[in-house]
C-alpha cells in the first residue's frame, strides 16, 4: 500500500477535518477514522506549535450527526456539534438495507432513496458552515440509471446536481457504473477510485500457489460494459484478457429489461488456466455463474470473481451451490457497501477492505494534496507481485 508517509504533504489543511458517517455506514466511517487518528498523532509533532495546525490532532476526527424520525416516518438532520470552518467529509453506504425506522409502528428498511435523502438532510443542518463539503458515496446513487433509452428519468445526474446545488464541492465514488455521468456536473470534483491493487492483495492473500503469467491465468470481462476493467487487469498482470456479450431477446421485457438468452465468449482458450472473473457488481448473481459455468464448460481451471460491490439480491444460495460444485473458487468484493454476516462466514468469500484507501484520499484531499498517485495502482500493484513471486508475504 502506497504509505503515507512516501507522499509530500507540503500544503496546510483546508480546515479543521470532520468525519460524518451517515447511519448504516458507522462501521467503515470508524476504521477511516481509526487510520487518521494513528497517522496524524505519528505527524502532529511537527506542526504542534502551528496555529494553521488547531486541532490537527485529536482522539477522532467523527461529527456526533444524527438523523432521527417521527412516527409518521418523517426525518430531520441534526448535527450536535459544532462544525464552523471545516473540511467535512460525508460517508453514506446507499445499499445498506439492514438500516430499520419505525414507519407508523411498522419496521421499514432504508431504500437508496431513503439513505439519499439523509445525505441531502445532514447537508442541509450543516447550513453552510463548513469550509467545504465533500461525498464519499462508494456506491453511486442511481449509478445504473445513466443514460436514457426511452423517455426515462436520469436519476444519477439530477442526484449528483442537487448535491453540487447544495454545496458540495467533492463526490468521490468507487468504480462507477459509468463514470461519464459526472458529465452532469463538469465544473464540480468528481472522481471514481477503482479497487484492482486491493482486489489483487486479497487474492495474493488467500490463493498461494497462482502462475501469474499468460500461459496460466486469464482475465475476464462477463460484459462488453466492463472490458475496461478486465483490459487493466490484464495488462498490469501480465495476462490475456476475454470477455462475454450477452445475447438478448429485444422482443420481450422482463423485470424492466430485455431477457439475456446466452453469454456468447470472445477470446483465446481458457483450457487449464485460472481465470479473475472482474466486475463492478454482482447483483442476483445470474451473469457470474452463467459466466463461470460457461467457462468450466471450456475447461476453465479454477475461476474467481471479482466485483466492487457484492449486492447478492437474491441471497447465497446459488453462490454456495456453484461453490460445492467448483464452478467458482472464490468471490471477492469490497467492504464499501453492507456485508451480512452470512456473507462474511461464507469460506469462499474473500473480504477486501478499502478503510485504509478511503482515509489516505481523506487526508490528502484535506491537505489539498494531488491524489493521482493515489488513484494509479500500478507501481503498489508490481511491488506486491514482486513480493508474491519471491514467495515474501503481501
Amino acid at each position: 500500500m502506497l504509505r503515507r508517509t512516501e507522499r509530500i504533504l507540503e500544503n496546510i489543511p483546508v480546515g479543521s477535518l470532520g468525519l460524518i458517517a451517515l447511519t448504516g455506514c458507522e462501521e467503515l466511517g470508524k476504521k477511516v477514522d481509526d487510520y487518521l487518528v494513528k497517522w496524524r498523532h505519528e505527524s502532529a509533532h511537527e506542526y504542534r506549535d502551528d496555529a494553521v495546525f488547531a486541532g490537527y490532532e485529536k482522539d477522532t476526527y467523527m461529527i456526533n450527526a444524527d438523523v432521527p424520525r417521527f412516527g409518521s416516518g418523517e426525518a430531520k438532520g441534526i448535527i450536535k456539534e459544532s462544525v464552523r470552518g471545516r473540511d467535512l467529509y460525508l460517508m453514506v453506504d446507499v445499499c445498506n438495507y439492514s438500516v430499520t425506522y419505525s414507519l407508523t409502528g411498522k419496521t421499514n428498511h432504508m431504500s437508496p432513496d431513503d439513505h439519499f435523502q439523509n445525505l441531502k438532510r445532514i447537508i442541509a443542518a450543516i447550513g453552510g458552515k463548513g469550509r467545504r463539503i465533500n461525498v464519499i458515496m462508494p456506491f453511486l446513487y442511481e449509478s445504473r440509471q445513466h443514460k436514457r433509452n426511452s423517455r426515462e428519468s436520469l436519476d444519477c445526474a439530477l442526484a449528483l446536481q442537487e448535491l453540487v446545488r447544495m454545496g458540495v464541492d467533492n463526490i468521490i465514488t468507487f468504480d462507477a457504473h459509468d463514470p461519464r455521468v459526472q458529465n452532469a456536473i463538469p465544473l464540480s470534483g468528481f472522481e471514481t477510485v477503482s479497487p484492482t491493487y486491493q482486489f489483487i492483495k486479497g487474492l495474493l492473500r488467500t490463493v498461494k500457489d497462482l502462475k501469474i503469467d499468460s500461459e496460466h491465468m486469464m482475465a475476464i470481462s462477463p460484459d462488453e460494459g466492463g472490458t475496461n476493467r478486465a483490459v487493466y487487469l490484464a495488462n498490469v498482470l501480465g495476462l490475456d484478457m476475454g470477455m462475454f456479450y450477452k445475447r438478448r431477446d429485444y422482443t420481450r421485457i422482463e423485470n424492466g429489461r430485455n431477457p439475456i438468452v446466452a453469454h456468447e465468449f470472445l477470446g483465446s482458450s481458457v483450457d487449464g488456466k485460472d481465470v479473475i472473473i472482474i466486475d463492478d457488481m454482482i447483483s442476483s448473481g445470474d451473469s457470474i455463474i452463467e459466466v463461470a459455468t460457461e467457462l468450466k464448460r471450456r475447461k476453465a481451471n479454477r475461476i474467481y470473481a471479482a466485483a466492487t460491490f457484492g449486492l447478492f439480491t437474491n441471497g447465497l444460495e446459488k453462490f454456495d451451490k456453484a461453490y460445492e460444485e467448483g464452478v467458482l473458487s472464490g468471490i471477492l468484493t469490497t467492504n464499501l457497501i453492507y456485508q451480512t454476516p452470512e456473507l462474511l462466514s461464507k469460506p469462499y468469500y474473500i473480504n477486501c477492505d478499502m478503510s485504509k484507501y478511503i482515509a489516505l484520499i481523506v487526508d490528502t484531499l484535506n491537505h489539498d494534496g494531488s491524489i493521482s498517485s493515489i488513484l494509479s495502482p500500478n507501481e503498489r500493484i508490481q511491488n506486491v507481485l514482486r513480493k508474491y513471486k519471491n514467495g515474501e508475504p503481501v
